[in-house]
């Protein structure tokens, strides 16, 4: 037996054992794969040992190291709404000493890492948190969480050009999925349109309207799931509420098992992990697709699927913490239409209904009206 499978075999008491990718993820460190990869670059160690594999159950961050640093102290997963302003990058550290949106964060918030980017000509509502698992399953596209803005765009809108990308659209060999787009009004020149998207690829907004002729010149972000930009001023920063983010996102935490807490990562964010391009869908995979933006912003509990090219592209470098996980599961909501309220007392004002439903359970060991059939004689 390796050394390895004794580790494996014999996870340190206490909480619940977990493979060592997903602790680690939950503390921020980067995603599940990008756990994988430090392991398998030497980077993770666990009681003075070098992992050679991810099959390692741990029930504790005791005597993990990542790059030679233990991991940090323990707090509760939390997720912060900001308001960012247009020209500031969301990444930790730019290279031309550009401003970032985490030079000027209260000290209160501590380190966390941005729930997909915003580029830098794009404002609104950019969601922050301290769990790194959180923020990738968030920006899954089987989570399927809305994205909604408010776009200013040059030309003449065609309405009826508008409706149809609610049956999707492909651009230069890239399939765009359900967009709802309506004009909210025509000011001369230029024209106010409310979007909502759930895939997120890269410039995904900008991309399909211009493919209508419509040059965007202002995006503003006002929705990302369950949450709202409201009223928060420029470049303020508001701490989600406890009770309001576990019912709002009940399916990931519902979903979650083992420690209530993660730890925070004490990095240099220069150093850790980033999400690799070629863990992407390739291009011609099969996609799941919707014919139109649904009612809710409901999470899809129990899926997992790689992580596709976004819009706001997931940033893996910092830490990350869960919250206290709640035990029961989130109940089923009918669909209808845009613009339901969210579970949770709203932050702001609000359009989508978060909360998956409920995960069906065995029928039994035999279908309904079908004849028991007797031992073999």
């Amino acid at each position: 037996m390796s050394n390895d499978e004794k580790i494996q075999d014999t996870p340190a008491t206490g909480l619940p054992a977990e493979r060592i990718a997903k602790v680690l993820a939950r503390a921020g460190i980067g995603s599940r794969r990008d756990v994988e990869r430090m392991i398998a670059e030497g980077r993770i160690w666990l009681d003075g040992k070098k992992l050679e594999t991810p099959a390692v159950l741990v029930s504790t961050l005791q005597g993990i190291t990542v790059d030679g640093e233990p991991v940090g102290d323990v707090r509760e997963t939390k997720i912060w709404r900001m308001h960012k302003r247009r020209g500031t990058l969301t990444t930790h550290k730019d290279p031309m000493g550009r401003q970032t949106v985490f030079d000027n964060l209260p000290n209160h918030v501590g380190r966390v890492i941005a729930i997909g980017r915003l580029d830098m000509n794009t404002e609104g509502l950019l969601l922050l948190t301290n769990d790194g698992e959180l923020a990738r399953w968030m920006e899954l596209p089987s989570t399927a969480l809305v994205r909604r803005y408010r776009v200013r765009a040059y030309g003449r809108v065609d309405e009826k050009a508008l409706a149809k990308l609610a049956d999707g659209v492909t651009i230069d060999g890239i399939h765009y999925g359900a967009v709802e787009a309506k004009l909210e009004r025509q000011a001369g020149a230029n024209a106010w349109i409310t979007v909502a998207i759930r895939e997120g690829k890269n410039r995904e907004v900008r991309k399909v309207l211009e493919h209508l002729g419509l040059e965007v010149n202002r995006l503003i972000r006002t929705h990302y799931g369950p949450f709202a930009l409201g009223n928060l001023p420029l470049e303020g920063v508001a701490t989600v509420p406890d009770k309001q983010l576990r019912d709002a996102l009940s399916a990931f935490f519902n979903e979650a098992t083992g420690s209530v807490a993660a730890p925070i990562k004490k990095h240099d964010p220069s150093k850790w992990a980033k999400a690799k391009k070629d863990d992407r869908p390739k291009p011609g995979a099969k996609r799941r697709r919707q014919s139109r933006i649904a009612d809710t912003d409901a999470p899809k509990p129990g899926m997992r699927k790689p992580r596709g090219e976004r819009d706001d592209k997931p940033e893996s470098t910092t830490k990350g913490k869960p919250a206290a996980r709640s035990a029961g599961r989130p109940e089923g909501k009918p669909a209808g239409k845009l613009g339901g309220k969210p579970g949770g007392k709203p932050m702001g004002r609000q359009t989508g209904k978060p909360g998956g439903s409920a995960r069906p359970g065995n029928k039994g060991p035999q279908a309904k009206g079908r004849p028991v059939r007797g031992p073999k004689k």
